[in-house]
């Protein structure tokens, strides 16, 4: 190695130790603010009329922080015929590009076959990359927890600002997530009952802080049995994260008891809606406002999304039921 290639490696290394030191997304010091400058240059700017179908990428400022996200449009949508849209949150230490992507995930398969619209925000980063980005769903996760992100109202602007691109129906605004990413979605629910009537949580429990939505919000939860990170009896399991970058996670039961408390169902029995070898689905009904509150459970899969495929060194996603199939079934029951 020269001397000026072992400078040139010296000044990057100082650089990306710049960024990665820096915890407050409100005060910017000037390599912060010039990757953030060159980001936005780099990035499609929001269009000036509607989107056309296939994949678009945005950024927007929100809270002092420049923000991403994709929008993924059906080739059968047409203008004057509201569509749905399904708003889908990637894990912790994941990023927009792998929650779309469709090989393990399927979503934009989902889409094309359904004809719904789906975006793909990205949680908060240290990175210009956008990459290893974190969710502030309440009690976790990571740097977005600790920055007191705005996480809420940066998917709130998300969402209206596809309104005014495509004729989205808003009562049919969902969303969905896996892991922090479900965490997340339940935040939703609690803070933007008046932007989504329904959420799919997948392998992500109920962690917020306060809880008061405005009006019934329909919970579909999906779980493992012997999910190792987001234990399904509560608690931050042997295969999660460092405890301090998570919480001690509540529990599956506790999560869909307390949104059945809170949605006004009957104070009965869960009925058993769906039964096959390896999962289960039972159903809290009726409840006020037409909601449902319903939990899917699957025997194996681990920390997964059913359906999906296997992530390295992870155990293989159960195949009893599709995550993608029992969500649209529940929301399109509305």
């Amino acid at each position: 190695m020269t001397q000026e290639t072992g400078a040139i490696c010296t000044a990057l290394l100082t650089v990306l130790a710049l960024l990665l030191a820096s915890p407050a997304p409100a005060q910017d010091g000037p390599v912060r603010q010039w990757l953030k400058e060159r980001r936005q240059q780099r990035q499609q700017p929001p269009p000036a009329g509607p989107l056309a179908p296939g994949d678009h990428r945005f950024t927007l400022q929100h809270d002092g922080l420049a923000r991403a996200y994709r929008v993924h449009v059906p080739a059968s949508y047409l203008a004057q015929r509201p569509a749905a849209l399904l708003v889908a949150l990637h894990g912790g230490g994941g990023n927009m590009d792998f929650q779309a992507d469709d090989s393990k995930y399927g979503l934009l398969s989902k889409s094309e076959r359904e004809g719904f619209v789906v975006v793909f925000p990205n949680g908060y980063s240290k990175l210009a990359s956008g990459k290893f980005a974190t969710w502030n769903a309440g009690r976790c996760c990571g740097a977005a927890r600790d920055a007191k992100v705005d996480d809420v109202g940066f998917i709130r602007e998300v969402v209206a600002r596809v309104s005014t691109q495509l004729d989205i129906d808003p009562q049919r605004v969902y969303a969905t997530g896996m892991s922090n990413g479900g965490l997340m979605a339940y935040r939703l629910a609690c803070e933007a009952s008046d932007v989504f009537s329904a959420i799919a949580p997948v392998a992500g429990t109920d962690n917020t802080v306060s809880c008061t939505p405005a009006r019934p919000v329909s919970v579909l939860h999906i779980h493992a049995k012997n999910d190792s990170h987001v234990l399904f009896e509560g608690g931050a399991g042997p295969d999660s994260v460092a405890r301090h970058l998570v919480t001690d996670f509540t529990s599956v039961p506790d999560s869909v008891a307390k949104w059945a408390a809170l949605n006004g169902c009957a104070a009965t029995p869960p009925k058993r809606v769906l039964e096959k070898p390896g999962a289960y689905c039972e159903e809290h009904a009726p409840c006020r406002g037409g909601a449902r509150v319903q939990s899917c459970v699957t025997e194996s899969g681990g920390h997964s999304w059913p359906g999906g495929t296997k992530a390295r060194a992870a155990e293989s996603p159960s195949t009893a039921i599709s995550a993608n199939d029992v969500m649209w079934e529940f929301f399109s029951r509305r």
